[in-house]
């Protein structure tokens, strides 16, 4: 059995040690996995892109039709106080992890009207890239993006994510670069960026990939050192012949893809976009964090 720990969570209005929170098993997030979820990265106790985070909350909360059971600043207060209890607990940076269900009901496909929504929020330490990833890259594979057409939701319903990541931890890869059609969508739990002389890409923001709080973050940087910014259906031959290829999410900030199915990545280590980009996204953490 897995020892879980002691640190405070918040669930249904009351804190509490996480070993000992319990949901109903009737919750629909349970059952369905109908919710969403969030999840913030805060340095030095200072939340990072927090009014992004809270936007796409809002929208995933208005796509399945469950109202935000609390304010922007409620759900500040709530993630400060836990993140104050993982400063005690000597964590430096922390990730805030937050999660709504449409509540609890007895088993039927359809929205039940006039349930409570389930609010749960932990936080934990942040795990960030190793010095040997940035100094080296890392190892990613492809694989078809199989999963649901309704990628902009951040739902709780990950099943589809847990079983492409799967993919590349069997062949000891950090993330797959997922497909669909022939075009590029997304990895597992990161955005995927391509490079080619000079021009930063991405696929555009629709329902076919989630729109990570760094698409916009990536854009500023971008325009603020005088890069090309474009969203666009970037094809399977423009990734694989790609100067540099970056992945982006909370915890691997931007990170470069070295080797991609076995194969080198341009010159096959870290390039100068990726440096610039890290660079940049560094200096946002410093001024941006609140």
């Amino acid at each position: 059995m897995i020892d879980l720990p002691d640190s405070l969570c918040f669930l249904d209005g009351a804190y509490g040690p996480l070993r000992e929170a319990r949901v109903s098993v009737l919750d629909r997030g349970f059952i369905f996995g109908d919710g969403i979820y969030e999840v913030l990265p805060a340095y030095g106790g200072r939340l990072f892109r927090f009014a992004e985070h809270m936007a796409r909350l809002e929208r995933s909360l208005r796509e399945l039709r469950v109202p935000n059971p609390f304010s922007t600043a409620e759900w500040m207060g709530i993630a400060r106080r836990l993140i104050a209890d993982q400063e005690t607990r000597g964590a430096q940076n922390q990730l805030v992890y937050l999660q709504v269900t449409r509540g609890v009901a007895m088993r039927d496909h359809a929205m039940p009207p006039g349930l409570v929504p389930t609010v749960f929020a932990m936080a934990s330490p942040m795990k960030l890239a190793t010095p040997e990833q940035r100094a080296n890259g890392v190892a990613c594979v492809t694989a078809d993006d199989f999963r649901w057409g309704k990628a902009h939701i951040k739902s709780t319903s990950l099943l589809g994510s847990v079983l492409a990541r799967q993919i590349a931890a069997d062949v000891g890869a950090v993330e797959v670069v997922m497909f669909r059609d022939g075009y590029l969508s997304e990895g597992a739990s990161s955005n995927v960026w391509v490079i080619k002389e000079g021009v930063v890409m991405g696929p555009p923001k629709d329902h076919l990939v989630l729109e990570g709080i760094r698409f916009g973050l990536i854009e500023e940087l971008c325009h603020r050192r005088g890069l090309r910014f474009e969203l666009r259906r970037v094809t399977r031959d423009e990734v694989l012949s790609a100067d540099e290829l970056l992945l982006s999410s909370a915890t691997k900030e931007v990170l470069p893809i070295t080797l991609l199915d076995g194969t080198p990545v341009g010159r096959g280590r870290p390039g100068p976009i990726y440096a610039s980009l890290y660079e940049g996204y560094q200096q946002a953490v410093a001024t941006q964090s609140i």
